[in-house]
């Protein structure tokens, strides 16, 4: 029982990823290696943020918000989008659209996140004896990072690779990838500053993530359309 608790977890944490890559032209388009580049780009990119977090963090025996601390958290999340943006704009991707780039970009930084992060808890965690919904929540968790990755790489290719965009959408632009860079500080806000529980957190951001899915879409077949 412990062991198909275990893989049940892992089916709902990275089923996605791979249900999304076959059920899209990605597969078609044999997007999978630079879904693995840009994974490897992310665990650069996780190194960096790891050093930082450790150079300028203060250790706190509290689970209490500290706003500053939290500000931190918050600039240094802001080297994700640099790692996308040499994801994006300096790996060579061979016969593949923008629309197909940031989708195999996004897809391969997401699943990378998934295993870091993931991964070694769902093995310690759900083989224990007692069952628990923190790792099906964890799962669930990891959908919403999915759409928020897939987004955050839309949003990226419309602010570096797309240069005819209408000017009014600009802001709206990095507005939303402003607020898709800094969701952990605010899921991190919810849970210690406001002591949400965790289905809560989980609710928030899927429905967060759904949102801003929607809203990318919007912009980028809004900047997919001919200027007049």
């Amino acid at each position: 029982m412990t062991m198909f608790h275990f893989f049940n977890c892992a089916i709902l944490t990275f089923g996605p990823h791979a249900v999304y890559y076959s059920a899209t032209p990605l597969s078609e388009y044999d997007t999978l290696w630079t879904s693995i580049r840009a994974a490897v780009v992310y665990l650069v990119t996780a190194l960096v943020k790891l050093v930082c977090l450790a150079t300028f963090l203060n250790v706190s025996d509290s689970d209490s918000f500290d706003p500053y601390q939290e500000l931190l958290k918050a600039v240094f999340g802001f080297i994700d989008v640099a790692g996308l943006y040499f994801a994006l704009t300096q790996l060579t991707h061979r016969n593949i659209s923008q629309n197909h780039k940031f989708q195999a970009v996004g897809l391969g930084w997401a699943f990378a996140d998934s295993v870091l992060h993931r991964l070694a808890p769902l093995w310690v965690g759900a083989r224990g004896l007692e069952f628990t919904w923190d790792y099906i929540l964890q799962g669930l968790e990891a959908n919403a990072n999915l759409v928020f990755s897939i987004s955050l790489a839309a949003l990226g290719s419309l602010m570096w690779l797309r240069k005819n965009k209408p000017k009014t959408l600009i802001p709206i632009i990095y507005a939303c990838a402003g607020i898709v860079a800094t969701m952990p500080s605010i899921t991190s806000y919810l849970r210690r500053g406001l002591g949400w529980h965790l289905p809560k957190v989980v609710g928030f951001e899927l429905f967060s993530s759904l949102l801003i899915a929607f809203i990318s879409w919007q912009l980028f077949v809004a900047c997919q359309r001919p200027s007049n």
